[in-house]
């Protein structure tokens, strides 16, 4: 099984995985599987709305890092238990809008929404790739 290989807490650079089989991965350990195609995304406000539209965040969703680490954590957590989940964030925008610091911001919301379901014993896996 694919997930045997991939810590149960961790936002790491999808390299060798191919979306299809961590989605096959997540249906059977039946976990949630969020994933966003960030490729036509030029700035943060553009990922975050992207973000937002793919994971079906409510439509009070602020569009700040903040109200982003909120959907992936309070709300989901005050929905009752949960299984699990695998993220995939494919083709974060790498331009002037949306820069290295921009991505790693980002990337810290992921990193720390990982951490909040570690203390809940939840796997958390997400996966990334860059434009």
């Amino acid at each position: 099984m694919l997930l045997q290989t991939v810590r149960p807490n961790i936002v790491q650079a999808i390299r060798a995985y191919r979306v299809d089989d961590l989605m096959s991965a997540a249906q059977e350990a039946g976990q949630h599987f969020l994933y966003a195609n960030l490729s036509e995304a030029q700035s943060k406000q553009d990922v975050l709305d992207s973000i937002a539209s793919s994971f079906l965040f409510p439509q009070h969703f602020g569009k700040n890092l903040d109200a982003l680490y909120d959907c992936m954590t309070d709300l989901v957590h005050k929905a009752g238990s949960q299984p699990g989940f695998i993220v995939v964030l494919e083709q974060i925008p790498d331009n002037p809008r949306f820069d290295r610091e921009s991505r790693e911001q980002l990337l810290d919301v992921f990193r720390d929404a990982a951490d909040f379901w570690a203390e809940r014993k939840i796997p958390f896996r997400c996966f990334y790739s860059f434009q």
